[in-house]
């Protein structure tokens, strides 16, 4: 009889996701110093490029000083807490990114959609796993993150089945860990799924 280990649960939840047509991109690969870097610092929790050229096709009609007002906006939170922030984010993820430009000397308003939520398949989705993030001099890796047009939408912590003394409570303490030690990476998330396999 095989014993079932938290690596292989990791490995099924990302099967399962690009059997559904996620792209998988090992965590370190598109880390600083990784065969693919996506991001300039460990600090760094939104995928900018990912995010930029998503914002291109799914806002054709809008500029590129509008959409890189939007960018902006997003890595620039200005609450002191973790709620006021992520309550900010997601009225932003689902109404849109209001933002000011000037076209030929004319102040103009914009709406930025993150997210194109009329059509699923025009967005881009990807899964990695063992992102590491560093916040203060933390580092911490959560088993797996799931970016959406290069946000960092879902965090997932999966626990070993057969180590009962951790199990979804050692993974709901983790992730209570997470959010004050990375609190970055939370300020975009909209789903914490926990797992022990069961």
């Amino acid at each position: 009889m095989s014993i079932l280990a938290e690596s292989d649960i990791e490995r099924f939840v990302i099967e399962m996701l690009m059997d559904m047509g996620y792209t998988y991109v090992y965590g370190p690969n598109i880390s600083p110093g990784g065969v693919r870097p996506e991001r300039s610092s460990f600090s760094d929790v939104v995928l900018v490029d990912r995010l930029r050229e998503a914002l291109e096709w799914i806002n054709p009609q809008v500029p590129v000083e509008a959409r890189e007002e939007a960018i902006k906006q997003l890595q620039q939170f200005v609450a002191s807490d973790l709620i006021s922030n992520n309550e900010a984010f997601h009225r932003m993820l689902t109404e849109g990114v209001k933002v000011n430009y000037n076209h030929n000397g004319v102040e103009k308003g914009a709406l930025v959609q993150l997210v194109d939520f009329k059509n699923p398949q025009n967005n881009d989705f990807l899964v990695t796993n063992q992102f590491t993030i560093v916040e203060n001099n933390v580092n911490k890796r959560p088993d797996i993150v799931i970016f959406v047009n290069g946000l960092p939408l879902v965090v997932m912590e999966l626990k070993n089945p057969v180590n009962e003394k951790v199990r979804l409570r050692g993974a709901f303490d983790q992730v209570q860990t997470y959010m004050q030690k990375i609190q970055s990476l939370f300020v975009y998330n909209e789903f914490i799924i926990l797992s022990d396999g069961f």
